[in-house]
């Protein structure tokens, strides 16, 4: 889309503070757009703009707008008079709630919010950020060597799925149903990123960096886990795709990268970045022994079903569809790992 087009239209970016929202609205300022983001507190709004001033020419494109997804109030403002909206907001907490509905109902019930305010409003489009989490955990495995596609669906009564994964997978399906009653299915469509890496803008950064922080820290060994990473820029580019392309109305799109075990991780850092990944381990830890650990680390704990899982996650649709075409796995993990030392996330190597 040319500069011109697109400056004269308006996307809404829920959760523009969050990792993933602002690179959104860097992606979308960038491309000319005028955007506008909710805020819970609105004295964060001059934090928000120094964060994307290096990335993007803000200027008077950006307006921010009170509004929480647990309550009505301010959503009609946010999004009426907008062409897009962008639904990127999602509770991620750092630890899972003993209670699942902590995340599933604000979740579930944000997202409709957001998604009847947006139909009502005449908005041509919305995109909805799910996760790979609500595709590759039906509790039964592809075939070997076969990969999990948009065709997959996570199951919520999976006993090895999250309070996280339950929450997105039917914030998902209650989206769906909706615009399924309405006759509006081709005003959604839905991305689904694996774990999100890549430079941080901002302290406000995705869980899925812990892992990086935890390597370069020195943590004392590295687990049999492994994760499909994918790059917070790439899933922004891929989130303006989605938003415009006429093949994506009412269309669900995988944005994952690579499945890499935290030991090839560990390898590319160690090879890429040299004396600054001089914490980083080589010693592998049984599975055994970090169940163990997970009994006193909350953020192992939300992992430990995952030992020993290889799941594979297929792009080809939006590669193919949509022409999304993301960087390499060790491009992103570089970028991510001297992000985390400049804002003070790992200590600097000593000189």
């Amino acid at each position: 889309m040319e500069r011109a087009q697109a400056s004269a239209e308006t996307v809404l970016v829920t959760g523009g503070s969050g990792f993933l929202g602002s690179w959104c609205l860097v992606e979308l300022l960038r491309r000319g757009y005028r955007v506008r983001t909710t805020v819970r507190d609105p004295s964060r709004e001059p934090e928000v703009r120094a964060m994307l001033e290096p990335e993007a020419e803000v200027g008077d494109r950006l307006s921010m707008h009170v509004a929480d997804l647990t309550d009505d109030a301010g959503w009609e403002d946010a999004i009426g008079g907008c062409d897009y909206v962008l639904h990127v907001a999602s509770p991620f907490p750092p630890q899972q709630p003993k209670d699942p509905d902590e995340l599933i109902v604000p979740a579930r019930e944000g997202t409709l919010r957001v998604l009847r305010t947006a139909l009502g409003a005449g908005v041509k489009r919305i995109v909805l950020t799910s996760s790979a989490v609500a595709v590759a955990n039906s509790g039964r495995p592809p075939a070997s060597g076969e990969a999990f596609t948009e065709e997959d669906w996570s199951d919520p009564a999976n006993p090895d799925l999250t309070p996280y994964g339950r929450s997105k997978t039917i914030a998902e399906r209650s989206a769906w149903d909706l615009v399924n009653e309405r006759g509006d299915t081709s005003r959604l469509t839905v991305v689904a990123p694996s774990a999100i890496l890549g430079p941080v803008l901002s302290d406000d950064r995705s869980y899925s960096l812990q892992a990086i922080e935890r390597l370069l820290g020195g943590m004392p060994g590295i687990p049999q886990l492994g994760f499909s990473f994918v790059d917070v820029r790439d899933v922004a580019d891929l989130q303006v795709r989605a938003m415009t392309a006429p093949e994506a109305a009412g269309e669900r799109f995988l944005g994952a990268g690579p499945f890499l075990w935290m030991s090839d991780v560990a390898e590319i850092l160690r090879d890429r970045l040299g004396p600054s990944a001089a914490k980083v381990p080589t010693r592998k830890v049984p599975n055994f022994v970090v169940r163990a650990m997970a009994r006193f680390d909350p953020g192992l704990r939300t992992v430990v079903g995952d030992l020993g899982k290889r799941r594979i996650l297929s792009s080809e649709k939006a590669k193919t569809r949509l022409g999304w075409s993301p960087r390499s796995i060790e491009e992103t993990l570089v970028d991510t790992a001297e992000s985390l030392t400049r804002v003070g996330a790992v200590a600097a190597p000593a000189t």
